[in-house]
């Protein structure tokens, strides 16, 4: 409720115009996409320094980062001070949401026609496995699929001090990937950006009943094992990567590699080994399933 009242007195605030013949928005570069149009107070805050964090360290306003080409249908214009924003829906994020997506019209280009959707090619297996070995390290940022970031965000939401702290500097560029977004990245945007579609993408590998060794000798490179909440990706040579959350102050996470077995029998003392998640039973709480998806991948350019 106090998330909901928030919204209100940020919506209030802002001055809604009337969407003009202009309904469609292309990204030109890579775009934040929120789900909050107060942005000032994400990048800056009050005093012009802070950026709006949970406990976990992470901006929970920030749903994905849209791939340049990606198409958003504009619902409502918005003007808050000089900041222009779009509230919009797009194919590339088919997610329910009470509040909305926005974006901010800088990052994006209007046209009045319905444009093409953006173009998926996926890169050869290989070369997602190079790009997936390479992000090892990568620190973890909730709703990131950009790992460099995007140096746009600095320009547009100028912190009042240049002296800010390594951390909160990529941060501000939102530099950094999540479980999905590692997977997104390394794809050019091919996969699906949240697990709740990874969970039935592609076809099952059968491992109900099986243990550890076993699903681990049925597994092949870029197969996932996953459930709502998480991803993580075989590379092959027994090993594991994953972009993992770890709330400490210590230890905020990132992509890290793990042999596989090892990771296996550690998922397995929590959750069991399924061919499917039920969407209505409330399993996904306490499974995981293997899906097999590199060369299923429909309506992409290869």
């Amino acid at each position: 409720m106090k998330s909901v009242a928030i919204l209100s007195l940020l919506l209030g605030i802002l001055l809604a115009l009337p969407v003009s013949a202009a309904q469609f928005a292309i990204a030109t570069i890579p775009t934040p996409v929120l789900n909050t149009p107060g942005v000032r107070e994400i990048f800056g805050g009050k005093d012009g320094t802070t950026l709006r964090m949970d406990a976990c360290g992470q901006i929970r306003a920030l749903e994905f980062v849209a791939l340049p080409g990606t198409v958003f249908r504009i619902e409502q214009e918005l003007q808050s001070g000089t900041d222009r924003l779009y509230r919009v829906t797009t194919s590339d994020y088919p997610y329910p949401s009470a509040s909305g997506y926005f974006v901010d019209s800088r990052f994006v280009r209007i046209q009045p026609a319905p444009p093409p959707e953006r173009s998926r090619h996926l890169p050869p297996e290989q070369e997602v496995l190079r790009r997936l070995r390479k992000a090892e390290g990568t620190r973890y940022v909730w709703g990131g699929n950009v790992a460099g970031g995007i140096p746009e965000l600095p320009r547009f939401y100028p912190p009042t001090t240049k002296a800010l702290p390594e951390d909160a500097a990529l941060l501000w560029r939102l530099a950094g990937l999540d479980c999905s977004g590692l997977l997104y990245e390394a794809t050019n945007g091919v996969t699906p950006r949240n697990t709740s579609s990874l969970i039935s993408y592609g076809t099952a590998v059968p491992v109900a009943g099986r243990d550890a060794d076993a699903i681990a000798g049925l597994m092949r490179p870029l197969d996932l094992i996953v459930w709502q909440g998480h991803v993580l990706i075989v590379i092959g040579k027994g090993e594991v990567i994953e972009s993992r959350l770890e709330c400490t102050k210590k230890q905020r996470g990132g992509v890290i590699v793990t042999p596989l077995k090892k990771r296996l029998e550690e998922i397995m003392q929590r959750r069991r080994p399924a061919d499917a998640i039920g969407k209505q039973d409330g399993s996904g709480q306490s499974v995981f399933v293997v899906r097999r998806w590199y060369g299923q991948a429909a309506g992409t350019e290869r």
